[in-house]
């Protein structure tokens, strides 16, 4: 255990010396591995790690899902999004920041990324927030909340790789976010509620919202069409959850088209997209595979549970560390690289507790709730200084608003979202409900 925890200790020093996460894994991993079993099988290890990674059918989910998101973004539905959000709230104090946060988690409900909802919804929402003379700590406040919401509210990759790490049922975890995304939805517009009425300055009134036009009205039909094509064809037994990134991404073709919305150039651009942001994904899942073989070799999760069961805590303080973990670790790695680094670890230590809850009696049940546990923290992770990747996607779309306005105008969400997380935490079945 000693020596994985200085493994750990050399992983985090790389990390802050800016040595990307993926070779950063990859290099502690494999020197790790090569120290306890020699080189021969070190580079044996590493070479099927690679192999296995590139020919696992299952991750093709995530370039897939990227694609989807891709196009939609390119396509002008989120336009009509936050167009139709605005009419439901444009009459409120704050009724646009509430708009955006709505017209988020409606992106993210089909597009599964965080990252691309942040990007794409600064482009639609922070033009008419300033125009209406919105103070930007809110707006980009706003923002980059509402597009934490992509790796929660299904489909999700973050929830689809969490599955494959942990061979359970995607359709389930899928099904596991629903509520807890929907949570976010409602704690992010109570948040934007609050600071208006503390600080009325953040946000003038904009009085009467405009029309909804026909494009508008097809764009959010088109939102609701695929995201209960996805999760219809899902729990219909129609396809697989594997094989749903396959047709959602076909789909979101299908509407871009129709809707006259994406351009040769955005197709051409969505696949630039779809490839960058797949390599960068696949390289720290290759560099997570490989550290994640070191550490199971040199028995940390096994030494970690008997190290737990001998102090002898109580399963929910144990529950509460490692959420204490996630956050600290949340302020210095990016979301992917700390769930691919963690969950191996963590996960076999959490299905031996025991919580006392008849709800938790099921593996598959405490599986789903701690996925969502997890995802939720790597949520406030995005918003957690000084990583915060949607603030720092933000920043490079928004050259012109400071880092630390960004960071003033998230707090009220990040309070938000502390609340939900407890709540999740206390009452599983909020989680758990739909899977029962």
């Amino acid at each position: 255990m000693t020596f994985s925890l200085i493994a750990f200790a050399i992983l985090l020093a790389l990390v802050f010396a800016r040595v990307p996460i993926a070779f950063a894994m990859a290099l502690v991993g494999g020197v790790g591995f090569a120290l306890m079993r020699g080189w021969g099988p070190a580079g044996s290890m590493v070479g099927n790690a690679v192999f296995e990674t590139g020919l696992n059918y299952s991750l093709s989910v995530v370039p897939l899902f990227i694609f989807m998101g891709n196009v939609l973004a390119g396509s002008g539905i989120a336009q009509g999004l936050f167009a139709a959000a605005d009419r439901v709230f444009g009459r409120m104090r704050g009724g646009l920041a509430m708009a955006t946060v709505l017209s988020c988690g409606g992106f993210s409900a089909v597009c599964g990324s965080s990252l691309a909802t942040a990007a794409t919804m600064s482009k639609v929402t922070m033009p008419s927030m300033r125009r209406f003379g919105y103070s930007d700590s809110l707006a980009t406040g706003a923002i980059a909340a509402g597009g934490t919401l992509g790796i929660l509210i299904p489909p999700s990759v973050v929830l689809i790789i969490f599955g494959l790490l942990t061979e359970s049922d995607i359709g389930k975890l899928f099904l596991a976010g629903i509520v807890p995304g929907l949570l976010g939805i409602v704690g992010y517009l109570l948040a934007v509620m609050v600071a208006v009425r503390l600080r009325p300055e953040l946000a003038p009134k904009v009085g009467e919202p405009h029309p909804l036009s026909r494009k508008d009205a097809i764009s959010v039909f088109a939102v609701l069409a695929l995201f209960v094509f996805i999760m219809g064809g899902i729990y219909g037994g129609f396809f697989t959850p594997i094989e749903a990134a396959g047709m959602g991404a076909g789909a979101a073709l299908l509407i871009a088209f129709a809707t006259g919305g994406l351009s040769r150039a955005g197709l051409w651009q969505a696949f630039l997209d779809s490839a960058g942001a797949s390599a960068m994904i696949f390289a720290i899942i290759i560099g997570a595979e490989i550290f994640g073989n070191f550490i199971n070799f040199a028995g940390l999760p096994y030494a970690l549970s008997n190290f737990v069961s001998d102090l002898g805590l109580s399963p929910w303080l144990v529950l509460l560390a490692i959420v204490l973990i996630y956050m600290v670790l949340g302020c210095v790695l990016e979301s992917l690289s700390m769930i691919l680094l963690t969950v191996p670890v963590f996960y076999p230590l959490v299905m031996d507790l025991d919580f006392g809850l008849a709800i938790l009696q099921d593996p598959d049940m405490v599986l789903a709730w701690f996925a969502i546990i997890v995802v939720v923290v790597t949520e406030i992770s995005l918003i957690t200084p000084p990583i915060g990747m949607n603030v720092f996607v933000l920043r490079s779309v928004l050259s012109d608003v400071a880092l630390g306005t960004i960071f003033r105008g998230v707090i009220v969400f990040w309070i938000a979202d502390i609340v939900r997380l407890s709540l999740i935490i206390a009452l599983p079945v909020l989680s758990l409900w739909l899977i029962r």
